[in-house]
């Protein structure tokens, strides 16, 4: 009997992270000394900042060492419900508020509590890679809708309508996007609140882990339209923001029924998350805001010389992220054609793999995020990586010849 005979269906329905995968074959060809730039994983290349870890520095020494309750510490759902009122102007309480390992975790505890087998979720493509594979733990069905370069990698209100059924119970929002960068206007929400207005079946996630790292104003969230607020799951953190990925920190703000399901389920697997790590929260949320507008300008600097740079490249068609630290370039240019070891570029999983072993960057191919055709990277490195890492794609592409 294989293994495979032996696992569960919910374990053979989902396929491993993309984005994580191609940061361990990153991992390997390093360990091998190969010299790779690793454009792949998600995460802020800063250290968090002094005042929090002085503040779980003494956490620690005054012994919050024990269990806290599931949802979190009281003072850190306050907090959190500070937060919400001061940056986004809504108003939550304590109690609609769960912590989370992540803002992965609070994610898929929303998709768990909501969706049952065979419900419908609506994802605007790109998407993130755990979007669908979550839906498809629960035994749901993804309904992908498509918005590539040409529409600024956002759904129209047209598209949401056309997408939504009888069986839809969930639409999954993130902006600003991972992978794209897009973000999503109060003007474009408002449109797709309309639509969402007659479809009260249908709940929503906001997932606005990216909400600092903005580079064209004020954020905005359907959980602002007030006939929206008790049907949207708003999922957040301090991983980007505060660079404190680590730390497994998020949380969810949603209606009282919705975050007591999810306490619910959190008290039957993890019960509450590390207590350091809440009391470093509390310190990110309510103290000096100073690093979070630091990194956001640094952020918005590499962005901007990375995409100079990639657009000093035959082929690669490159719009400019709004927001996140990804650039996600159209690179269809380069199907069909030969690499010098006679290999052909099929698709965005050739390319990246090509761009692996040959310029020894490390991507992730837009396949990953239903989005084939384009591969995502991350700039959350330093001036000197990016500079590198385009002028050894710039030499990979340029080595690629067409077929005969």
């Amino acid at each position: 009997m294989s293994n495979n005979n032996i696992l569960s269906n919910r374990v053979m329905a989902i396929e491993p992270s993309a984005t994580i995968a191609m940061s361990q074959k990153s991992s390997e060809l390093r360990a091998k000394g190969i010299d790779v730039i690793n454009l792949s994983v998600g995460e802020p290349d800063f250290n968090t900042p002094d005042h929090i870890k002085a503040s779980a520095k003494q956490a620690i020494d005054n012994n919050f060492s024990f269990y806290t309750p599931v949802p979190g510490y009281a003072d850190l759902r306050a907090a959190v419900v500070d937060k919400l009122r001061r940056e986004n102007g809504l108003d939550y309480t304590p109690d609609q508020i769960v912590v989370g390992n992540g803002a992965k975790h609070e994610l898929s505890n929303v998709i768990l509590a909501l969706v049952n087998p065979g419900d419908e979720v609506v994802i605007p493509t790109p998407a993130w890679v755990s979007y669908i594979q979550l839906v498809n733990l629960c035994g749901g069905k993804s309904v992908t809708v498509p918005a590539g370069i040409d529409q600024g990698f956002k759904v129209t209100a047209e598209q949401l309508e056309a997408a939504i059924t009888p069986r839809t119970r969930l639409l999954i929002l993130c902006s600003p996007s991972n992978p794209s960068g897009a973000v999503y206007s109060r003007d474009e929400l408002a449109a797709l609140a309309t639509v969402l207005e007659r479809h009260p079946q249908v709940m929503i996630i906001s997932d606005e882990i990216y909400e600092h790292i903005n580079y064209v104003g004020a954020h905005a969230s359907l959980a602002q339209f007030p006939a929206l607020k008790e049907r949207v799951a708003i999922i957040n953190g301090v991983s980007k923001a505060y660079a404190m990925t680590g730390w497994r920190i998020g949380y969810v703000a949603a209606p009282l029924w919705l975050a007591k399901a999810v306490s619910k389920l959190q008290s039957q697997q993890t019960s509450n998350v590390s207590s350091i790590a809440q009391k470093a929260a509390v310190a990110a949320l309510n103290g000096d805001q100073t690093c979070v507008e630091t990194m956001r300008q640094a952020f918005e600097r590499r962005r901007d010389l990375l995409l100079e740079l990639l657009r000093h490249i035959p082929g690669l068609d490159v719009a400019t992220p709004d927001g996140a630290f990804y650039a996600f370039p159209r690179v269809t240019a380069y199907f069909g054609a030969r690499t010098p070891d006679g290999d052909i570029i099929n698709d965005d999983t050739d390319l990246a793999l090509y761009l692996l072993n040959s310029a020894h960057v490390a991507t992730v191919a837009g396949s990953a995020f239903a989005c084939p055709g384009y591969i995502r990277l991350s700039y959350a490195t330093s001036d000197d990586n990016l500079r590198q890492a385009a002028a050894r794609i710039a030499t990979a592409l340029s080595s690629l010849l067409p077929t005969r």
